[in-house]
């Protein structure tokens, strides 16, 4: 995992960070609810957060997505996929739906 200007970020005790990760400054991968159970985010192997991102909640964030600047996620992010805005939209870019209409 790479943290690049770990200035404010926030890592709760039940989230799970895969390897190969960048996650940069003010990431929150934060918790819902008070109970002992599992109630933080689980990122998946080459995830890219980007500055000030929000995960929360027990969701997962597939292996190689992105989430962008400032994103807040609440729900689950599928492999490669690129999560932006609040709340999260997946965004699909233009060469895999060139790839869909084919």
């Amino acid at each position: 995992m790479v943290i690049d200007h770990g200035m404010g970020i926030v890592i709760g005790e039940t989230a799970e960070v895969g390897d190969d990760v960048l996650m940069y400054h003010g990431v929150t991968l934060g918790g819902t609810g008070f109970t002992r159970e599992k109630r933080h985010p689980t990122i998946g192997k080459g995830v890219l957060l980007g500055a000030h991102a929000v995960v929360l909640g027990p969701i997962v964030v597939g292996d190689g997505a992105k989430i962008g600047a400032g994103a807040v996620v609440t729900k689950p992010v599928p492999p490669g996929a690129t999560a932006i805005g609040n709340p999260a939209q997946i965004i699909v870019r233009e060469e895999a739906l060139e790839a869909l209409e084919v």
